[in-house]
């Protein structure tokens, strides 16, 4: 057959410019993302491939989709080639002598292994272990690190290059290519958000499909001519949806042994006759042609085991000597040669159309063959045990191998892995009944400890539809599937219907019942009275005490929710009792439980504005998880730090947090609420109300049953003020009414130091005084005696507004001043400014303009300092109407082509596509002003028209100064 031309990079030249650059610029992250075949890692060697000389030493390691559970591995695949690089061992860290047991081919360059032996803390191995591979990149620097296909890298490989990417050697380019839609946590390629540290460039590279001209130039480039008809080309990206991989298997698929198309480009019908996914088998076909019986065997043997494999395991599966025919099929580029002696397919598309080729029965032969050469290694590769013995039709083999890869896989948390096997079995319409339900209770059980929840949600649902369950299985299952529902799938109510629709199965299983009663006793969720969960959370104590012979992790589960309900309510003795979680407890299992409580009470402490104590619950609830496995907490950890960083004013990359939150829950947008309230309340302080009220909205507020009601409250608090700001007085009266209403029912009063004080104002307004007066009393009344300085604080701003109506500026000076310490102490720098604000509009009804200014001014300058423009508008507007002498000082006036603040902040709302009207509006000026702004702006930006406006990157805008006057 005719070979075609090999193309050069085709239609990625801006990427790789931006790879190559950061490549050459350490220290850098780099993360390539793009769908298979589009053509990642041919970015990635072409960059690679324009490197000079001699200059960087690169390491390549690989994951795999059958893959077993070895943590590290496709890293320390790559350090085995890393010895030329390295200096004399003399020199290197000490610590890198912890690698000599993983890396035997590095032990003559390594110094001797540290002392004492491997220390009995796993996570302090695991620490020392990650230190050592730091510190030999860091060694061998320059180094570019490439890990390929990082959708299929076990958690232990994440967690290694996430430990790499907090703070990378000064040498180090680490770049990593995935399939977003292949993640265990879409948006997550390390399994946690990754916060690029100061110093670190940090790239995305997003390699989409070739448009029409990108499939010309490919295809021109495959058959060495330079015309082509529109309509081929037309049809041929119709075909292939522009994925390279599939055009270039395709147009070899079409040529004659001339290597001519077959009917001539004039008949682009030929295209429309090939089927897709066949198009690609028959290109593989066209390949396979003339190969001989050998070659085939060594081909078909390849496909089977589905990874790169050395001769002797391909001659074991064929059932034939490799040689002759291995290297015929070498030198058609059938099969390719990789690192270390392996041999494999170029991509697994190639590998998969060759696989369907294969005869039934051949196919099932190749598949025992390969199980019986891989039991015989040691130790036996579980996961691919249990998928050859299930394609070989051996099910007893495969319902032994498929569990104890699971059990192997979770022993070590890699849950995404354990979840993947026994979903995949319970799938399989050939799994006995009898083996159902064991396996259901595994998945079932382990599935709470991770993140993967859409299968097995699925699975469980449809298991449980049947009839052959146990009523012991099928109660323990249920109460899973809603453990799941409620936590990993963001879906509450669905959740606390499995719950409930459980416990009648669980009525002689204490243990379990408790469980679930435990977690329907969380109030954050529902519209069931406060007395209600808290009935529930004593019949769960009640039950474990009739327990002899308790379970320890579900003893341990139901303490955590009654330390995380205590936080909740704010009750003085809840930090005593999160003291006693039994942290060091040592089963895996109870301290799961733990981080999982930990991160509440992380959450509990956000709400209650105790945010020191946060931080650490935060860090004991990652810790734990890290050291046993427990995705879930980190996770939620990771997104209620979103809504911490908004309250104490960690607003820099903020919004890119959220808006990647956001992105990556699109199945559960509830569990994005904290996201939602950060991009709404940013949005509100910049003056950006559309965009304010879709991300409220979105964060629960209308939600009474999945909706999280500390984060729905705070929305709804935020949408009083925006309806208020905007003179729409009904509708923030129907907005109080609503959440007011909601968070009397729930009785949960410490969550109110966000609606509260807005609510009054509102209430106010319309001259309701006396209702305003009632909500005020009653709010007191429901924290009193809690332990929640925020509520404290709200209730100390809302009684200050009720004093001012009333025309006791004095104790409303005092209320609001009052405010201000205690968030001063939180802290909590915006709210600082808003009780600033309200102190001044008292200090001035009092005659007091002078202090009035100093608050006004200090107003200013926190808001200009967290970005909250529109705010910080407003606090100018005002001192230019108290008068002269109390303007804060101007800030500093652009150069030259480069924006003032003022204009940067103008450019932002020209590019939302406000008008000057709404610009003025926002920003407190005048129109004129702002048409002159606007007319500044394009002038700068050297562009002709408003639609030419770009929102001003972070890094282009001046920093925050003293905010500027205008008129």
């Amino acid at each position: 057959m005719t070979r075609l031309a090999s193309p050069g990079l085709i239609g990625r030249d801006a990427q790789l410019h931006v790879l190559l650059d950061a490549i050459s610029g350490p220290p850098a992250v780099i993360l390539v993302q793009g769908e298979a075949g589009i053509g990642k890692t041919r970015l990635v060697r072409a960059a690679l491939d324009l490197l000079p000389e001699g200059e960087h030493t690169v390491l390549i390691g690989h994951c795999h989709q059958i893959r077993e559970p070895f943590p590290y591995g496709p890293v320390f695949d790559a350090l085995r080639h890393v010895a030329g690089a390295l200096p004399e061992t003399a020199t290197l860290n000490p610590v890198t002598g912890t690698l000599r047991g993983y890396l035997p081919e590095l032990a003559g360059h390594l110094p001797p292994a540290p002392s004492p032996p491997p220390l009995d803390d796993p996570r302090a191995e695991r620490h020392r272990l990650f230190r050592a591979v730091h510190a030999l990149l860091a060694a061998a620097g320059p180094v570019v690190l490439v890990v390929e296909d990082l959708h299929w890298a076990d958690d232990g490989t994440r967690d290694l290059l996430r430990f790499l990417t907090d703070q990378p050697p000064p040498g180090l380019a680490l770049v990593v290519t995935f399939r977003r839609e292949g993640l265990p946590v879409p948006g997550l390629p390390f399994g946690h958000a990754y916060r690029r540290p100061a110093g670190v460039r940090s790239e995305v590279i997003t390699l989409t499909p070739l448009d029409v001209e990108g499939v010309r130039n490919l295809t021109r480039a495959l058959l060495g001519r330079s015309t082509l008809t529109s309509d081929f080309v037309t049809k041929l990206r119709d075909r292939t949806a522009g994925v390279p991989f599939v055009i270039e298997e395709v147009v070899r698929s079409l040529l004659d042994d001339e290597g001519q198309l077959v009917g001539g480009e004039e008949e682009p019908e030929v295209l429309e006759r090939m089927a897709v996914p066949p198009l690609l088998r028959e290109a593989m076909a066209e390949q396979l042609t003339g190969l001989s019986p050998a070659a085939l065997h060594a081909v078909h043997a390849a496909a089977v085991l589905g990874l790169a494999a050395d001769e002797q395991l391909i001659a074991a599966v064929s059932g034939h000597p490799a040689g002759d025919g291995l290297s015929q099929a070498l030198k058609a580029g059938v099969l390719l040669e990789h690192e270390d002696g392996q041999y494999g397919f170029r991509h697994s598309l190639a590998q998969q159309a060759v696989y369907e080729a294969i005869p039934g029965p051949d196919r099932r032969l190749t598949h025992q063959r390969a199980v019986t050469a891989l039991s015989a290694l040691d130790p036996p590769p579980l996961v691919q045990l249990a998928y050859h013995a299930r394609r070989a039709g051996d099910f007893a083999a495969w319902q032994r191998h498929g569990p104890a890869a699971a059990d192997r896989a979770a022993a070590i948390g890699d849950i995404p892995l354990a979840v993947e096997v026994l979903a995949g079995m319970l799938a399989d319409p050939k799994l006995p009944h009898d083996a159902r339900g064991p396996l259901a209770l595994r998945l079932s059980r382990v599935a709470a400890i991770g993140l993967s929840y859409r299968r097995v949600v699925r699975s469980l649902r449809h298991l449980l539809a049947e009839d052959f369950l146990s009523r012991h299985v099928r109660g323990e299952a249920r109460l899973n599937l809603g453990v799941l529902l409620s936590n990993q799938a963001g879906a509450v109510a669905a959740g606390r219907q499995e719950i409930l629709l459980a416990l009648p199965d669980l009525h002689d299983r204490p243990s379990l019942a408790a469980r679930g009663l435990a977690l329907l006793a969380m109030p954050p969720w529902g519209d069931e009275p406060l007395a209600t969960h808290e009935e529930w959370m004593n019949q769960a104590e009640k039950l474990l005490a009739t327990v002899e012979d308790q379970d320890p992790e579900l003893t341990a589960a139901v303490h955590a929710n009654k330390v995380s309900l205590a936080m909740m309510l704010g009750s003085p003795d809840a930090l005593e009792l999160a003291a006693a979680l039994p942290a060091n407890d040592p089963s895996a299992a109870v301290r799961r439980q733990v981080a999982r409580g930990y991160s509440n009470l992380f959450d509990a402490a956000i709400g209650l504005g105790h945010y020191a104590a946060a931080e650490r619950f935060a860090d004991q609830s990652r810790r734990i998880a890290e050291e046993t496995g427990a995705l879930y907490p980190e996770f939620l950890v990771e997104l209620s730090s979103i809504r911490l960083d908004l309250l104490t004013g960690h607003w820099e990359g903020l919004r890119e947090r959220a808006v990647t939150a956001v992105e990556m829950t699109p199945d559960a947008p509830l569990l994005a609420s904290d996201a939602r309230l950060a991009l709404g309340m940013l949005a509100l302080a910049r003056g950006e109300w559309e965009e304010a009220i879709e991300h409220l909205v979105a964060a629960g507020v209308n939600d009474v049953e999945s909706g999280f009601l500390p984060v729905a409250a705070f929305a709804s608090g935020g949408l009083i003020e925006l309806h208020l700001t905007r003179d729409c007085l009904d509708e923030a009266l129907a907005e109080a009414d609503r959440a007011v209403a909601r968070l009397r029912r729930k009785g949960m009063w410490v969550w109110g130091d966000q609606l509260v004080p807005p609510a009054v104002e509102a209430l106010l307004k319309a001259g309701r005084t006396g209702e305003a007066a009632d909500l005020v009393a009653e709010f007191g009344a429901g924290i009193e005696g809690r332990d929640a300085p925020s509520a404290h604080a709200g209730l100390a701003t809302a009684r200050g507004a009720i004093a001012r109506a009333g025309g006791g500026h004095e104790e409303a000076a005092r209320c609001y001043a009052g405010a201000r310490a205690a968030y001063e102490a939180m802290p909590r720098p915006y709210s600082v400014a808003r009780a600033s604000e309200a102190e001044a509009g008292a200090r001035l009804a009092m005659g007091d303009r002078a202090r009035a200014a100093d608050l006004i001014a200090d107003a200013c300058e926190r808001y200009a300092g967290l970005g909250a423009t529109h705010d910080a508008a407003r606090c100018r507007h005002l001192l230019r109407e108290i008068g002269p002498g109390s303007a804060p000082r101007r800030g500093r006036k652009g150069r030259s082509g480069v924006l003032s603040p003022r204009e940067a902040e103008v450019a932002r709302l020209v590019a939302l596509g406000r008008t000057n009207r709404e610009i003025a509006e926002v920003l407190f000026l005048s129109r004129r002003t702002v048409d002159t702004h606007v007319a500044r702006v394009l002038q700068k930006l050297g562009v002709r028209t408003r639609n030419d406006v770009k929102e001003p990157r972070p890094d282009d805008r001046p920093g925050p100064t003293s905010p500027e006057s205008g008129g």
